[in-house]
């Protein structure tokens, strides 16, 4: 039967393609199960192709070509092939298989004409009468291993959530350090002679040359990337502009991370996560190395200065970089426990770091990321200090303790965000700003400490308005597809061709 698309409304299909019948053609079907339907009819008939064709005088080759799905038949003849089968045209055009054995072929062949077996370039084999009932079971096994894995390598939001989450429990077991990572830093440093302070530029060529990479900066680099490396011709290309509002240098030292620590192929989104933070890890460890920036910090520990700007500035990295940096080392190195925050000025967690007890908020998959920040924390009060060049400490009572925090806030491309590192009350003797007199209360998650309009608002205004939301389409989208996600791997092959 035909199964062309209905002619578009408002136009009239041609007099050749009408019916000349009064009985109306059944709905179109899928060719492949129609011709499923029609071979095991005709087999249940006792009739071979040719006993077929001396019947109605339909060719060999076209009724092979219907039941190969590979031929569409017409009303009249799916007619005469009903009638000389015995069955019903509904019976040849149901929507169940007419068995068991047509269900795993028409299962299989579906699979074979996929778009995923299309990518991955399978060879595809024919299906015949004589193809052994195990070996499509054995094929079908297969076609459900490949539905497995390319389900779990499309994250959904809330698995890459629930990958977060079980990697920041792990960074909280540990204190945030990663010793292994210290020690291949530690080594490469060595090899250059770093002795103290800011990394320089030449010591970066220095550990770039001797990985035996080259470094190339390039005004079109492929959108989707901060770095592409050429294992082919050892080389890295870093974008020529100075408006990607990352550091080239821990881009650089990121780059070479993925090489230094053997990362291959990310298997999943969890995967991918562990190894940024790997390559971040291993840039700062480069860049504030553990050696001098604990004697840094020791030091500034026994004179109760400890200051995160004051890290930032030794080092001459941004602040987020020494914030983050403080994390890994404070614990470990000083016994002291901490809090680390980045949040964006609408009050919402970018990322976050805790093993002192604090208690962000978390959706029911315990991700801390994505979340609302209560408005009388340190991280949101920053915001409305108009003083924007110097450090904002404050006190917060909280049902989990009382914190003292030290924050300051960054503009980038997406906005204005905050940087914090909070400690417990007995621990802030250590840094400096512990005298502020920047006192608050939070009382969350009890929903009326800032999550709930106060009473009278309400009273006043409940039923009166009605805001437009912005649409966060970003939380109903699968996380882009790929061993990296978000990246063209097309662009970026493409990219690597035209340098040859």
């Amino acid at each position: 039967m035909t199964t062309r698309p209905a002619p578009a409304a408002g136009s009239a299909s041609a007099p050749w393609d009408r019916p000349a019948r009064s009985a109306p053609e059944p709905a179109p079907v899928d060719a492949l199960q129609l011709g499923k339907a029609l071979r095991h009819a005709r087999k249940q008939a006792g009739l071979t192709l040719d006993a077929v064709h001396e019947a109605i005088g339909l060719a060999p080759s076209q009724l092979s070509g219907f039941e190969n799905g590979k031929r569409e038949a017409r009303f009249s003849q799916l007619q005469q092939l009903s009638a000389l089968y015995g069955v019903s045209l509904e019976q040849l055009t149901g929507t169940a298989p007419p068995s068991r054995r047509a269900a795993m072929e028409l299962r299989l062949e579906r699979a074979m004409q996929s778009s995923t077996w299309q990518q991955k370039r399978l060879p595809t084999m024919r299906i015949g009468p004589r193809t052994p009932d195990d070996v499509l079971e054995t094929m079908l096994a297969l076609v459900d291993e490949l539905d497995r894995v390319a389900e779990e390598r499309v994250a959904t939001p809330e698995e890459a959530r629930r990958a977060n989450t079980q990697l920041r429990a792990e960074m909280r077991a540990r204190d945030n350090h990663f010793p292994e990572i210290e020690a291949e830093a530690a080594a490469m440093l060595a090899k250059v002679g770093y002795h103290a302070g800011p990394l320089s530029q030449h010591l970066i060529a220095a550990i770039t040359e001797r990985l035996g990479f080259s470094v190339h900066h390039v005004g079109d680099l492929p959108h989707s990337t901060r770095s592409v490396m050429d294992y082919k011709r050892k080389r890295i290309y870093l974008s020529r502009s100075s408006r990607t509002g990352h550091d080239p240098r821990s881009v650089l030292l990121q780059a070479l991370g993925h090489h230094v620590l053997g990362h291959s192929v990310p298997a999943d989104y969890g995967a991918f996560l562990r190894q940024r933070i790997e390559t971040n890890y291993f840039a700062a460890a480069l860049l504030m190395p553990e050696r001098t920036a604990v004697e840094f910090l020791d030091a500034a520990k026994r004179e109760r200065q400890l200051a995160v700007e004051d890290l930032r500035d030794a080092f001459a990295v941004s602040y987020e970089a020494a914030a983050h940096r403080l994390t890994n080392l404070a614990t470990v190195h000083l016994g002291i426990p901490l809090h680390f925050q980045k949040v964006h000025e609408s009050g919402i967690i970018y990322k976050a770091y805790e093993n002192d007890g604090v208690t962000f908020p978390a959706d029911h998959t315990g991700a801390i990321e994505g979340q609302p920040v209560c408005k009388h924390w340190t991280s949101r009060e920053v915001f409305d200090v108009a003083d924007k060049v110097n450090a904002f400490e404050q006190y917060t009572e909280t049902p989990a303790g009382t914190f003292w925090c030290t924050a300051m806030t960054e503009r980038s491309a997406t906005g204005e965000f905050s940087l914090s590192i909070g400690v417990p009350f007995s621990h802030a003797r250590w840094f400096r700003g512990r005298g502020t007199k920047e006192r608050s209360v939070s009382r969350c998650p009890d929903p009326t400490c800032c999550r709930i309009p106060p009473a009278g608002l309400a009273s006043e205004w409940a039923g009166q308005a009605w805001p437009s939301a912005r649409a966060h389409s970003h939380l109903l989208a699968a996380l882009p597809p790929g061993a990296f996600p978000g990246v063209d791997e097309t662009e970026v092959y493409s990219f690597l061709a035209s340098r040859e």
